[in-house]
């Protein structure tokens, strides 16, 4: 018999699960299980509810949730839904971000730093997942409203999507990479993207 998730607490059994798809190169990250109850006429029904993150370890993200009666369905449903809402990335050198960034999502508030090479992943749970799915290396993060998964999960989402790479601002503002940034860094970020 399958052992069930602890009730209660923070969302049950965190992180810790990932699997690699062949064919569409998607690797998913399941972030929370948590099992919920409807109190109907003759007791209490259970089901589980979980949150899932996907990504291709080159820039490309989503999450999903999903619920059912059982562990396995709960997971797949999320899947499916965080494979119709991938977003891309631009990433600086392919490991880290372009820029600092702050996302707000209900009560959760994360602020998202770029980072030098060799720094890793410093981000807590949720957001670890995040960044592992993205094929981000080197990233600062940190968590400063509501630590429901849900909640860092979407407001992380939130501060990805205001990520610009200085190609899009220079093609956005009608002007030359080398203008936004500077002849110097312009050189090394011709060359990164």
């Amino acid at each position: 018999m399958a052992r069930e998730p602890r009730e209660g607490g923070r969302g049950g059994r965190e992180g810790g699960r990932e699997r690699d798809r062949e064919g569409d190169d998607l690797i998913d990250k399941l972030v929370t299980i948590n099992r919920v109850a409807k109190v109907v006429k003759g007791g209490r029904r259970f089901a589980f509810a979980a949150l899932v993150v996907v990504g291709d370890q080159k820039g490309r993200v989503g999450y999903g949730a999903g619920k059912a009666r059982e562990v396995p369905e709960a997971i797949r449903k999320a899947t499916e839904r965080a494979k119709r809402t991938m977003i891309r990335v631009p990433m600086k050198e392919g490991r880290t971000l372009h820029h600092d960034v702050t996302g707000h999502f209900g009560a959760g508030n994360v602020v998202l730093r770029s980072a030098e090479a060799g720094t890793g992943i410093i981000a807590g749970g949720p957001m670890r997942a995040v960044f592992e799915s993205l094929g981000i290396n080197d990233v600062v993060a940190k968590s400063l409203g509501s630590r429901n998964p849900h909640n860092m999960v979407k407001a992380t989402f939130a501060a990805l999507e205001r990520c610009a790479s200085p190609r899009s601002v220079a093609s956005r503002r009608g002007k030359k990479v080398s203008d936004i940034l500077g002849k110097r860094e312009a050189a090394a970020e011709g060359a990164d993207v």
